[in-house]
């Protein structure tokens, strides 16, 4: 990218109706370093339970583990927006003990923005913090912390009362304060119509072209193993394939004793 001047939050808003917002997770500092200057912002999701630690699904994320990795990421993101998901039942209590939990979560890990999943139900919460200056992504439609009321990771939208929602929930976020919002597991109508009827960026996964921008898993995106994939994710990699044949010549290696030795990896003279 040409523009190296640091994403702010204003400039993320600034952005509706306008070029698309690129955005993926990231989880570690590595990750966070290489892809710095290709996207707008950069989202430490809770999904980080699922892909990096191996947990089935995401209401197992504390506090700590989203701390700890919004941490790695910062020291790796120069250019990009952080936000930092807030994990299940830190939030969801009343707006008091959401902005607690969001202020430790910028004051610890340095982040610009949090968010966190809810629409009308979470509107009062998404005033309170963005009043006391918390900058807050709104999250609508499929919310993995509520799969199991959910039933499941099903796309939304499909039935009339249930698009009526999530419009509902689109609009409320929206009139909260919100400062843009991701849309999941959504069809692509009535992510256009939320994307056209919203004052602020919409941002989809799995909610068509149609959004402000996108995100996806950059795990997914790689191809670094995940047993849930969605079907809306295009793999443009094959991470642990690269993975396996790396290791797999080294265990070769080691094992006919040809692995190479101190010499050879660090340059020691001979004699």
């Amino acid at each position: 990218m040409t523009d190296q001047k640091p994403m702010t939050v204003p400039g993320i808003k600034a952005r509706k109706g306008g070029t698309p917002i690129v955005s993926l997770t990231a989880y570690d500092y590595p990750t966070a370093s290489a892809i710095d200057d290709l996207v707008d912002f950069m989202l430490v999701g809770d999904s980080l339970g699922m892909v990096v630690h191996g947990l089935p699904t995401t209401q197992g994320v504390t506090m700590d583990m989203m701390i700890m990795h919004g941490q790695a990421v910062m020291r790796g993101a120069k250019r990009a927006l952080v936000v930092v998901d807030m994990p299940f039942g830190s939030f969801e209590e009343s707006p008091e003990m959401a902005c607690r939990n969001a202020v430790r979560m910028m004051k610890e890990t340095g982040c610009s923005a949090v968010k966190l999943e809810g629409g009308q139900e979470m509107a009062e919460t998404i005033r309170f913090l963005t009043e006391r200056g918390i900058p807050v992504l709104a999250h609508v439609g499929l919310m993995p912390q509520k799969v199991a009321m959910m039933g499941g990771f099903r796309t939304q939208g499909r039935k009339s009362e249930m698009a009526l929602k999530v419009m509902a929930d689109a609009q409320a976020v929206n009139d909260a304060g919100a400062f843009a919002m991701v849309i999941e597991g959504t069809i692509e109508p009535l992510a256009r119509e939320i994307t056209e009827t919203v004052a602020i960026p919409t941002i989809g996964i799995g909610a068509s072209p149609a959004c402000d921008g996108q995100i996806l898993v950059v795990n997914d995106l790689i191809g670094l193993a995940s047993e849930y994939m969605p079907k809306f994710v295009k793999r443009y990699a094959e991470a642990s394939d690269t993975i396996r044949t790396a290791v797999s010549a080294y265990a070769d290696e080691v094992r006919a004793r040809t692995f190479p030795g101190p010499e050879h990896c660090f340059g020691m003279p001979k004699g």
